[in-house]
């Protein structure tokens, strides 16, 4: 899934961190980023939320509740 247009970083990890499942981010060469990680949090995501607001992102989810979770973040932030 797509998750756009993100202005409160913090915030939008502590939607992750609610989330019952695994959310990992996917980079544009596959690879696949625990984003429940806290060590992965803050070392991969330094320089993609340096400017404070991310366009996109493109996060997999397994967990129904956690994927209505962040669709819901994304449109009506937290």
């Amino acid at each position: 899934m797509k998750i756009q247009n993100i202005n409160d970083v913090e915030s939008f990890f502590k939607i992750i961190d609610q989330c019952k499942g695994p959310v990992e981010l996917v980079s544009p060469e596959g690879d696949r980023i625990n984003l429940k990680s806290k060590l992965s949090q803050y070392l991969s995501m330094a320089t993609m939320f340096s400017n404070g607001f991310i366009k996109e992102l493109d996060i997999v989810a397994q967990d129904k509740e956690d994927i209505e979770r962040l669709i819901k973040f994304m449109y009506q932030g937290e």
